[in-house]
């Protein structure tokens, strides 16, 4: 078997029918992975599956609101149920509000972290069952620039995402035993709705990222396939608790 072949293996991601999301999703379904795809917009998520059935995926569409224990722990219950098995999670969902740290509410704070950070940790839990009733997984969680750097405009961000790559490594080495890695991919600037959005809100945004990014460009969705499938496969079973930029080398610019 082909160190990347996906063949078998059941992956559910969370926010999985748009940018960043659905281009992982896209490298799962093409290495052979059957893939449930969870979001809040049915009707969207039911556009990716069918664009991922298209590489011969098995596909579920689950509805999911990660803010929601419940409704965290029913998806992934549901995605083992519709597709028999559950072998890989991608907690990938996630909001930003972007305030200064002295005008962003209680209740924005609240939110942010209960959407980018709480959700991974209710979603690994429950894929942990599974997994390890599986003899193994993989879970992938989705941090990012700001899980290095500072901002004024992402106070809440920021700390979910920092948060995010410290629960990796959390869960990292508590499941090793049970043959589940647990890593995070830390996307730079990546061309998505959310970031079309911070290009209107943040002055001179554009410009920076081009200027710093030696790529001299904003990566795509697609940019992120690959290093799905990497941590979703065997050839990353030695590999745990890391945190991967995938930024076109922004994150190593001075």
């Amino acid at each position: 078997m082909s160190l990347f072949d996906l063949k078998g293996r059941v992956a559910l991601v969370t926010g999985g029918n748009g940018g960043i999301g659905l281009g992982m999703a896209r490298g799962l379904a093409a290495a052979g992975a059957a893939v449930a795809v969870a979001g809040r917009n049915r009707a969207k998520s039911e556009a990716a599956a069918a664009e991922l059935a298209k590489f011969g995926a098995k596909t579920a569409v689950l509805e999911v609101d990660v803010a929601n224990e419940a409704s965290c722990r029913k998806v992934v219950a549901d995605a083992a149920k519709a597709l028999g098995r559950l072998d890989i999670l991608v907690n990938n969902a996630g909001i930003n509000i972007r305030k200064p740290a002295h005008e962003l509410a209680y209740e924005e704070w609240k939110k942010v972290i209960d959407v980018n950070l709480t959700s991974i940790f209710v979603c690994s839990q429950a894929a942990y069952l599974h997994m390890q009733q599986a003899g193994g997984g993989k879970i992938i969680n989705i941090g990012s620039m700001l899980s290095i750097f500072g901002a004024p405009f992402a106070p809440a961000y920021g700390a979910s995402k920092g948060g995010c790559v410290q629960l990796t490594k959390s869960l990292a080495s508590g499941w090793a035993k049970d043959n589940i890695q647990v890593n995070a991919i830390l996307p730079g600037w990546i061309d998505t709705d959310l970031t079309q959005a911070a290009r209107k809100e943040v002055a001179g945004l554009n410009s920076m990222v081009l200027m710093r990014t030696p790529a001299r460009r904003w990566g795509v969705p697609d940019d992120l396939s690959g290093i799905a499938v990497f941590l979703a496969s065997a050839a990353s079973d030695f590999i745990t608790g890391t945190a991967i930029p995938v930024d076109g080398g922004y994150s190593m610019q001075v």
